[in-house]
């Protein structure tokens, strides 16, 4: 198999060639920032590409924004993004279109060398490969964009005050609304987003984180 590696980190970089390239692979570059990676692909054309998700120069999301714009100008190049975290929004759009060929999986909980090729040709052949962790958390972000779709604009609004850290009574002021009002829509938007009362919860941070990770 022909592949591709782009890994920040120099001596992972030079382990996955290593392993690689003892089993029979052909390692055809091996590089530490998106840009270059997407370079690689378009200069050797390989079968497989493996991706960390977190690059220079931010060290956020470069790797799997690569990933998606090599797959969408190469759609038969298999796709592997291999990290230490889950991004689940790019990811999403990641397996949006045809999933074949692509996966994710999570470094620490590849406990096994032959588990790994495994899943190198098993994306060679064209098939899925998603560590159940990744699977949990793109679901469970699809859901939450789901439940913030029903808020009505006004809502989004409180919302959006609310996560600025504005009390009832700020918001009713920045929007021109009576308290009674604001706390109408608060109320709506902990019952759209299934936040019922707790004794454990607060209910008002936890409407705010699903709102900031989306």
């Amino acid at each position: 198999m022909r592949i591709v590696i782009a890994e920040d980190s120099a001596v992972l970089r030079d382990g996955l060639s290593l392993l690689l390239t003892s089993r029979g692979h052909q390692v055809l570059a091996a590089v530490g920032d998106g840009d270059a990676l997407e370079g690689a692909v378009d200069e050797h054309r390989p079968d497989l590409a493996v991706v960390d998700v977190r690059m220079p120069p931010t060290y956020t999301d470069e790797g799997l924004l690569a990933a998606i714009r090599i797959r969408a100008g190469h759609p038969d190049l298999g796709v592997l993004v291999f990290s230490q975290y889950i991004e689940t929004r790019y990811t999403a759009q990641l397996l949006a279109g045809d999933a074949r060929g692509v996966g994710y999986l999570l470094k620490d909980r590849v406990a096994d060398t032959e588990d790994f090729l495994a899943a190198l040709d098993r994306l060679a052949a064209g098939q899925t490969v998603l560590d159940p962790e990744a699977v949990t958390q793109i679901i469970g972000a699809a859901r939450r964009t789901e439940e913030l779709d029903t808020l009505t604009p006004r809502e989004r609004e409180v919302l959006a005050l609310m996560a600025e850290g504005r009390s009832n009574s700020a918001i009713a002021e920045a929007l021109f609304l009576s308290y009674g009002s604001v706390e109408k829509h608060v109320t709506q938007i902990f019952t759209k987003l299934a936040l019922p009362p707790s004794d454990t919860d607060h209910r008002r941070v936890l409407a705010v984180l699903r709102y900031l990770h989306t």
